[in-house]
């Protein structure tokens, strides 16, 4: 922003530059009466980034005040528009109420800051969405060695752990971690955080520009302490152990988010610390290949997420996308996943009752967060009343009528325990809350009758008005002898009588009337009983609102005192994504995996889940298996292009992941020993904001692969070495493929275009050869996306061309200088160095001329010798001209 000096600013605009000082950063919202103003560079950027007209007001330093404005109405679509595009917004409001008698001269009305809305602190429904965790991250360098206390699960000092703390303001989630600083990218990309908190010595890569303007880290002790304050604790160990890392994360986070609330701190639930050992590694590069949550394009059509999703509520869809961000490497708490909707399955009456009893859960979690910063909207109470009853129903469910009922899975009986939290706030709630709710509290009518003698007192002489006003009027008609008399409320004038202009004559002198107005067509008339029933009227309607305003603030005060509120909410959650697995399973075309300690790995009949989503209707996945045996457990896939690897690798990448979140898989059967990390190499894309090649992308991941990668991991790569010249990119995935089997020691698909490592099945023990089936038919190529045992014998590529369209003079022309290289390669009598076998070089002959030169002393000859036995030397040279020169 420009600097621009607030010497000679307006009474108004000085208040502007002061609250702009507040928050040099942001865009500031400036409230001017029905619309939220922005000045000066803020104006030019908002205008640009919302597409609304650039105007002028006033003049600063001789120059026009650039201004734009959003009505107040409409300001979260606005807002929502800019923290997309990467804006952070500061709000200003009036905080000074206009009183009675105020003069002007006392200047603008106070303003102050209420709230700073950046991408991790957002609360309104109309700017999140609905079924994704909104999260905001901070993260703490280490503190030292010979600094801090440290947690026992840390990771060790050398490996230099690093603090984390998240927060998701909407709905109260609290979780922090120590982690090795290798370990931060599986964090983000797992997280996915919409604003992160860090130190500019932190790496963020990908995540660069979701950082937040720095801020000021507290002492450890200091973190501590402040931590304790906000839950009102004697100290944080009440909630566990935190290294001195994950407390200054943490009281960032909440310092960050208190700031940016005005002061004010949300419900939050207390901090827990995280380990990284129960959840499966997937780092950022092996997510964007997977398309798990996000396709490559940004949206969420073709991803897994969507494939699999069949929740009903919006808190069930945030479960389920993060049991599939986290998969578990724990098999008893997998199992347990299992078990509940397993358990839904074979009771589909139950679990379709229980749908339908979740489709009425509204979001708990969310409507809390927007109560306890006061934001609190008439929707919100009513949702959590019809979350609780959602969930009396859903208990009544899962009890069942029926005699002798199998117990329930450990599962959902700890979920069911939750569901009967709250019962007198639940009777309370369904009293207080009128039937037909408005969409705003300042609306009125929130509040049902009879639940508050004195709300109804006020709202009785409100509402009575217009019955005493016609009782009056009909009374001034008689009076007056006026049979036309009418009274009306005018804006200014309040309650007047009217009467046509003839008849005002002879009613001016009237003692009981006062002329406040008058038309060409009427005059208008005030009375004492007018203008006391004016006032009463109007205080009344004042003391309504007022008094609803209170009775819904008590009420929020008790729905927040509420401390089972956000178990329950969890509750309905884990509940809505079992019975969404239940309802895929009950298709019959996905399995139950058996997921084990060991590295087995056996995949029948496995499909893509989201491809098959995508096949239009009538057409048919081809599945395939997919058997990595510990004694082999390497598999080298040939095969064209369109053939279907890249489909395969993923398909197998994703049942992984379906198995090991605890969901049912899209196979005949599956049985998977865990997988502790999971990584994917799967398509070519460069990063040229970075000054990074297709090459050095696809180098810098392989190079991730086989420095993280253990003997408990899976990998899938595809066309390793194909972005560099043939015998560079063969002698890189020759050495890549060996390192997966020999040094690594993992779970591997290799899928390759160069046939010629096919030739490796003979030196590596537990590498086994596999191929996409094609058929050629009439000079054409019919891919049969069939994985079959074997090898690939050439590419097919200049047949793919054809599909692809290239001009038929250019695929004929390649068809021919193919021919003639393949003629060419057939007519080297030596395979290529890289495929010959290690020879042993037969001794180098002995250099009699050079043993005959070492003897001679040049010094001690005379010129005669010297020429004798340089004659001599030409002669024996002319005898052994097909004897080696070494040396």
């Amino acid at each position: 922003m420009t600097r621009i000096s607030p010497d000679g600013a307006t009474p108004a605009m000085a208040q502007w530059f002061t609250l702009k000082a507040e928050n040099p950063e942001a865009l500031l919202f400036f409230r001017m009466g029905d619309f939220y103003e922005l000045f000066f560079d803020d104006a030019t950027a908002a205008a640009a980034a919302l597409d609304i007209a650039l105007t002028a007001r006033g003049s600063h330093g001789g120059e026009p005040i650039a201004m734009c404005g959003v009505p107040v109405a409409a300001a979260p679509a606005y807002l929502s528009r800019l923290i997309r595009r990467g804006f952070r917004v500061a709000v200003a409001e009036q905080t000074e109420v206009p009183s009675k008698g105020r003069p002007a001269s006392k200047g603008p009305l106070a303003r102050g800051i209420v709230r700073v809305v950046t991408p991790g602190t957002l609360t309104e429904d109309e700017l999140l969405e609905a079924g994704r965790s909104n999260l905001l991250l901070a993260l703490v360098c280490p503190l030292g060695a010979d600094k801090g206390k440290r947690r026992k699960d840390a990771p060790a000092e050398g490996a230099g752990p690093l603090g984390a703390a998240w927060i998701d303001v909407s709905t109260g989630l609290f979780e922090t971690a120590s982690l090795p600083a290798s370990a931060l990218p599986t964090l983000l990309g797992r997280l996915d955080p919409a604003e992160i908190l860090a130190s500019a010595a932190v790496e963020l890569g990908d995540y660069g520009a979701r950082r937040a303007p720095e801020v000021t880290l507290p002492a450890p002790g200091s973190a501590r302490q402040r931590l304790a304050a906000a839950f009102d604790v004697a100290s944080i160990e009440a909630f566990g152990t935190f290294s001195d890392e994950e407390s200054v994360a943490a009281a960032m986070a909440v310092d960050y988010v208190r700031r940016s609330q005005a002061g004010k701190l949300p419900r939050l639930a207390h901090p827990i610390a995280q380990s990284q050992n129960g959840v499966m590694g997937i780092d950022p590069a092996t997510r964007a290949s997977l398309d798990i949550l996000r396709a490559r394009d940004g949206g969420v059509e073709h991803t897994l997420f969507t494939a699999i999703n069949r929740t009903v509520s919006a808190a069930g869809a945030r479960m389920l996308a993060e049991w599939l961000a986290s998969p578990l490497t724990e098999v008893a708490a997998i199992a347990a996943r299992q078990e509940g909707w397993w358990w839904l399955k074979d009771h589909a009456a139950r679990c379709a009752a229980l749908r339908d009893a979740l489709k009425k859960a509204p979001d708990i979690a969310r409507a809390l967060g927007r109560l306890s910063l006061g934001r609190g909207l008439p929707r919100d109470l009513a949702g959590i009343r019809d979350g609780l009853h959602a969930a009396r129903e859903a208990a009544r469910i899962l009890a069942g009528q029926e005699g002798g009922d199998p117990a329930l899975p450990a599962i959902l009986a700890h979920a069911m325990g939750w569901l009967g939290a709250a019962r007198a706030l639940e009777a309370e709630l369904h009293t207080a809350l009128a039937e037909e709710l408005p969409a705003r509290l300042d609306d009125g009518g929130v509040i049902a009758a009879g639940y508050d003698p004195e709300l109804d007192e006020h709202r009785a002489l409100r509402d009575h008005s217009r019955r005493l006003i016609a009782a009056l009027q009909a009374e001034y008609a008689t009076r007056f002898g006026v049979s036309n008399l009418k009274i009306r409320h005018h804006a200014q004038l309040g309650y007047v009588m009217e009467v046509p202009v003839g008849a005002s004559a002879r009613l001016k002198d009237h003692p009981d009337l006062i002329l406040r107005q008058g038309t060409a067509s009427t005059a208008r008339f005030a009375t004492e009983e007018l203008a006391s029933l004016n006032v009463r009227i109007t205080e009344a309607a004042e003391k309504a609102a007022q008094r609803e305003k209170q009775v819904f603030a008590e009420l929020t005060a008790k729905v927040l005192a509420e401390r089972e509120l956000p178990g329950l909410a969890q509750a309905l959650a884990v509940l809505d994504v079992l019975q969404s697995c239940a309802a895929l399973a009950s298709g019959g075309t996905w399995c139950r995996p058996e997921v084990r300690e060991d590295t087995a790995f056996d995949l029948q009949g496995c499909r893509h889940p989201v491809v098959e989503a995508a096949l239009p209707r009538g057409a048919r996945f081809t599945p395939n298996g997919c058997v990595l045996a510990p004694e082999r457990r390497v598999m080298l896939l040939t095969g064209p292009n369109m053939a279907g690897k890249s489909t395969f690798l993923r398909q197998t990448a994703l049942a992984v992941i379906l198995a090991q979140g605890g969901f049912p898989v899209a196979a005949d059967s599956a049985r998977i020993g865990v997988v502790d990390q999971l990584f994917s190499r799967v398509g070519a894309s460069d990063d040229l904001a970075r000054g990074r090649s297709t090459f050095m992308v696809e180098m810098t991941e392989t190079a991730a692969i086989l420095n993280q990668a253990g003997p408990r991991s899976l990998v899938v790569v595809d066309e390793i070495g194909r972005g560099t010249a043939t015998l560079d990119g063969l002698a890189i995935a020759w050495s890549v493929l060996e390192a997966l089997h020999s040094t690594v020691r993992c779970r591997a698909i290799f899928a390759t275009h160069f046939h010629e490592l096919s030739r490796l099945v003979d030196t590596l023990p537990r590498l086994c050869l596999h191929t996409m089936a094609v058929r050629e038919w009439r000079g054409q190529i019919v891919f049969l996306h069939e994985v079959l045992a074997g090898s690939a014998k050439k590419s097919w590529g200049v047949h793919v061309a054809r599909l692809a369209g290239v001009p038929v003079g250019v695929v004929e022309r390649a068809g021919r200088l193919l021919r003639e290289l393949e003629r060419a390669e057939n007519t080297i009598p030596e395979p290529l160095p890289l495929f010959d076998t290690q020879k042993t070089l037969p001794p180098p002959c002995e250099n009699t001329l050079k043993k005959r030169l070492m003897e001679i002393d040049p010094d001690s000859l005379t010129p005669r010798a010297a020429l004798d036995i340089l004659y001599d030397l030409r002669r024996q040279a002319g005898q052994d001209t097909d004897t080696p020169v070494t040396g």
